[in-house]
């Protein structure tokens, strides 16, 4: 090592120093060909608002520490970065300051970059992706088009949900909590009837309810499986009494239709209207205005003591199984959106049913009982559709199992009903009445209909002449020019979409991209896509497992039936990482003025200690709540890294073991070693300073003149890497070793150093620790004991006392108990 004597570290000289080298040298461009296993790492990329803040951090300084990790374990590792630039924020910034949505947009852009480059992450800005670029939307838009040929992406008039304060409409996993509100701005959501793009993701909904090929968390495994929500059960078809008319009803209890004694429509149900006689007109017409005014919320509520209300429409339906006339009602809490917007009411053993029933004075019929003696008993309450059917006809005394299929078998027989499966899971909502996002690149004329594009006028690029009021209206409405076109098919006059596409749209291939950002022939180069996907490890935030994360796996299965692809899921393993609070334990938010400023945090204590700190916190899965005193101790513990090493001691006199610092090295690697290959940051920090305190006491011994020492020192630069990657290369330089730290080999524990010659006992004396012994670690009990005995410590306190017990657990403690 070398004789120069260093001053204190100087975080701010030595992160800047290193930032220059790494990007001059290049050390991380990506190699696509390069050697070692391919292992592509990605964390979900920022929206450009404007500064990254400390949950980004949090997101992205643990994530690049296993990248780096993994480079060093001999992996060919691509870790981009890019950012999701589309969306309301900008559009909302630009109204509010009268400025292009696209100048706020990449000036936020250029300033996060320079915060990503000051964590130090292992970023090859070449490849960057940045969702408002042409040249990538380009390839939203190609996709749509590809999607629309092959009936995947299709227009309707329906009623969807709309944000009055972002003035568009929302995808159904974009509306949040209780009371049904905008997910980007808090605001409640009303209902409007709008001429809508959607995707199909229905049809690969079975599809995704397979997660056998992810190694994902079970809580987003079993967010998205009940969002998709599979059911089995029949699909049944009721006549209508004195009519043409038919309605049909989806039921996962079909053995229950012989207590079927009413039905019930949504309000919005298109056959209200037709079967409502005149006498009973006027009530319906009211109580349907009144339900549309409800949120679905508000319909479906649960709460003790609200009643269930509704109206009889006056016609009547005809039970399938009995021929029994049964009155058709509406009441507000069945759904049009759910199902077939119909069901049989069954109130013996459905409580929203019961209590209708109860209200109504309808009847109520036992058809399921926990043994066939049961049939006559009266219900007082709804109770569980478990056991055999009863007053059920063909099916009475059938097992509930036996009972659906035999039912099932019965109606496709009849040819009144089929084996049929319902889902959660509604189309992809994507089109948005607002301007900052991707075109949607069809044109509509009066003789051709809709019409794409034809691949060589894409992109579709947004004009910047716009005004942006919020009229409720896409501005590109508004446009005096841009909305009339040519028909590509006749030539005739046309008109194009004026609605944009959902910025989640954006992030569902991005991973796709960044290996060829800038590939012309298609969304990507092929030849790289069959190399590096899909990626290893993904990471990011629970919160997005049925929006993001859902979208994701179904445009990936879309993008390998069209060839593009050839594994079936997008992202092998998924880590989600916790949650950063404020100081009050409350989400941070400006509002709450709990926001922690990282920039700040980085000038002071330097960008290593910020990342050390947010990977001591705890588990990383966790999250928890900030502490500004607690930088501190891991900004003291990389000081004293840097001294252990770099300060030369007064003396190097006092005796020291060189063998036992190695084994000391050799299970720190270990620890190490296992806790970042787990996302246990937390645990491998601890070795580390533990590790780093045995040095502080070595220094000034002997064995600071030997190899184990030069090994030490090399290896804790190494170990700290992944961690805190500026200070370990400058350790790593002022050791004199050669190239940079990240580019060497992660180092190796040898198993025969981590056997323990003497392992550290506490002994107990009346159940608090008084002293600590060391013995051997396959010492047996007796001699356990007398060691124990023999100290002088021990002695203290058991001193002229009579010993009761002696208690040894093996490799644990000692326990003695005297009085």
């Amino acid at each position: 090592m070398s004789s120069k004597r260093y001053d204190r570290y100087d975080a701010a000289e030595v992160e800047a120093k290193w930032r220059e080298r790494w990007e001059a040298s290049g050390i991380y461009r990506f190699q696509p060909n390069g050697p070692g296993p391919k292992h592509y790492a990605l964390t979900m990329l920022p929206y450009p608002s404007g500064n990254l803040h400390i949950g980004h951090w949090y997101a992205m300084g643990p994530s690049d520490t296993h990248a780096r990790y993994m480079r060093m374990r001999g992996y060919n590792v691509f870790f981009p970065m890019g950012f999701d630039a589309f969306g309301l924020p900008a559009e909302n910034a630009a109204i509010k300051n009268n400025l292009d949505p696209r100048h706020w947009t990449y000036s936020n852009i250029d300033y996060m970059r320079n915060q990503l480059r000051t964590i130090g992450m292992m970023i090859d800005w070449d490849q960057q992706i940045i969702s408002a670029d042409p040249e990538y939307f380009r390839w939203n838009q190609w996709f749509f088009i590809e999607m629309f040929k092959r009936g995947l992406a299709y227009k309707k008039f329906s009623a969807v949900d709309w944000c009055p304060n972002c003035n568009t409409t929302l995808a159904r996993e974009q509306v949040v909590g209780e009371d049904r509100h905008c997910e980007r701005c808090g605001t409640p959501v009303t209902r409007r009837d709008l001429d809508q793009w959607f995707f199909k993701i229905t049809d690969y909904a079975d599809e995704l309810l397979d997660f056998s090929q992810l190694d994902w968390p079970e809580r987003i495994v079993t967010m998205q499986t009940n969002w998709i929500g599979r059911s089995e059960g029949a699909s049944v078809t009721f006549k209508v009494a004195d009519h043409d008319d038919t309605i049909t009803v989806f039921t996962t209890r079909p053995d229950t239709l012989w207590g079927a004694t009413f039905m019930v429509l949504a309000p919005e149900h298109p056959l209200v209207a037709q079967l409502t006689t005149p006498e009973q007109r006027a009530t319906v017409d009211a109580y349907v205005a009144e339900a549309t005014r409800k949120t679905e919320i508000e319909r479906q509520s649960t709460e003790e003591g609200k009643a269930k209300t509704g109206v009889p429409i006056g016609a009547y339906a005809i039970n399938p199984v009995n021929n029994a006339r049964i009155p058709i009602w509406i009441a507000d809490y069945v759904l049009v959106t759910y199902g077939t917007g119909a069901i049989m009411a069954v109130p013996g053993h459905d409580e929203r049913d019961f209590a209708f029933a109860s209200t109504y004075a309808l009847p109520i019929v036992r058809v399921v009982a926990e043994a066939e003696a049961d049939a006559a008993a009266p219900l007082t309450e709804a109770e569980p559709a478990a056991g055999v059917a009863v007053n059920s006809d063909f099916i009475n005394g059938l097992p509930t199992a036996a009972a659906k299929q035999r039912v099932i078998e019965w109606l496709e027989q009849q040819g009144i009903g089929e084996r049929a499966v319902n889902y959660r899971l509604r189309d992809w909502l994507i089109s948005r009445q607002r301007y900052w996002g991707t075109p949607i690149p069809m044109v509509y004329c009066a003789q051709c209909g809709t019409v794409p594009l034809p691949e060589d006028q894409l992109p579709l690029t947004l004009p910047s002449d716009v005004d942006f009021k919020p009229t409720g209206e896409s501005p590109l409405k508004l446009h005096p020019t841009w909305r009339f076109t040519t028909c590509p098919e006749c030539g005739g006059p046309a008109e194009r979409d004026t609605d944009t596409m959902d910025t989640f749209v954006d992030s569902s291939w991005y991973q796709c991209r960044y290996l060829s950002p800038h590939y012309d022939k298609g969304p990507f180069d092929p030849a790289l896509a069959q190399k590096w996907l899909p990626v290893d490890i993904y990471t990011g935030g629970a919160e997005h497992a049925v929006m993001h994360l859902l979208y994701t796996r179904f445009w990936w299965k879309v993008m390998r039936d069209l060839g593009l692809v050839q594994a079936d899921e997008p992202m092998q393993r998924l880590i989600n990482q916790g949650v950063i609070l404020g100081e009050d334990n409350n989400k941070m938010s400006k509002s709450k003025g709990n926001v922690v400023d990282p920039d700040m945090l980085a000038a002071r204590y330097g960008a290593d200690a910020v990342r050390t700190f947010l990977m001591f916190i705890g588990p990383w899965e966790q999250g928890g709540p900030w502490n500004s005193q607690g930088i501190e101790g891991p900004a003291r513990f990389l000081d004293r890294a840097w001294r252990a090493v770099v300060e030369i001691p007064s003396s190097t006199d006092a005796p020291a073991d060189p063998e036992a610092l190695r084994r000391t090295t050799h299970r720190t690697v270990k620890k190490v070693t296992e806790g970042i290959s787990r996302f246990s940051f937390n645990t491998a920090i601890a070795a580390l300073m533990e590790f780093v305190n045995d040095l502080m006491k070595l220094r000034e011994t002997s064995v600071r003149d030997t190899a184990a020492w030069v090994e030490a020192t090399t290896t804790l630069a190494l170990l700290l890497a992944p961690i805190a990657p500026y200070i370990a290369e400058e350790i790593w330089e002022v050791l004199g070793q050669d190239g940079s730290v990240h580019l060497q080999a992660w180092p190796e524990y040898d198993e025969a150093l981590l056997v323990e010659d003497e392992i550290e006992l506490p002994v107990q004396i009346n159940g608090k620790i008084r002293a600590k012994i060391m013995v051997a670690p396959d010492a047996d009990e007796a001699t356990v004991i007398a060691a124990a005995l023999a100290d002088e410590r021990v002695m203290e306190w058991t001193g002229g006392k009579t010993i009761v017990k002696q208690i040894v657990v093996p490799g644990r403690l000692v326990n003695i108990v005297v009085k």
